[in-house]
């Protein structure tokens, strides 16, 4: 998911608003066409603020106004993530405030990160009950905590000079689990 939009100035409101809406909609045609669905693009924030200067002497004025536009464009094609930020900043864009990885299906992921800890915590559990002469009896409870770990660095050489090189990384799944077990005799 990247942030990006578009920032522009007027010298008045309706000015900096009208060519703001033009750029971005050149952005929003050129995402469309790069295959970015409609159900991808969200507006993340929208504002028109004036831009206040100030003479020297302490007196403040209106100078003219910002309006800005932001996107939430979550590309699913990795490999065309640099041609897309190339196109849309050749057609306006110029605002990018970061980019985000995310599993789009963490689901089957999260599923395996759970089944591994459990056996972890089993065979854990064995270990430490044989140890002291005794054996696992049966589960009396067990809780869970999970969640996602960041991008794991993931080194590669961008050798284009063409699009802006994006690098995805690694996203890695972790569970962890408490199970309680009887101790059997």
């Amino acid at each position: 998911t990247i942030s990006l939009g578009v920032t522009t100035m007027g010298d008045t409101a309706a000015a900096a608003m009208a060519a703001n809406t033009t750029a971005l909609t050149a952005v929003m045609a050129r995402l469309k066409a790069a295959g970015i669905d409609d159900r991808d693009l969200q507006t993340s924030n929208l504002s028109l603020n004036p831009n206040w200067t100030s003479d020297g002497n302490g007196n403040s004025k209106i100078s003219g106004y910002m309006a800005s536009n932001q996107l939430s464009v979550r590309v699913r094609a990795l490999d065309s993530l640099g041609g897309v930020l190339d196109a849309v900043i050749s057609d306006g864009a110029n605002t990018l405030n970061g980019i985000s990885f995310d599993v789009s299906a963490p689901r089957p992921a999260q599923d395996a990160a759970r089944k591994a800890a459990v056996e972890d915590a089993r065979a854990r559990a064995t270990l430490l009950v044989e140890a002291a002469g005794g054996k696992l009896g049966k589960i009396v409870s067990i809780t869970e905590g999970s969640g996602f770990s960041g991008p794991m660095p993931m080194f590669r050489a961008e050798v284009s000079a063409a699009p802006v090189p994006i690098s995805a990384g690694q996203i890695g799944m972790t569970s962890s689990v408490t199970i309680s077990f009887e101790i059997a005799e």
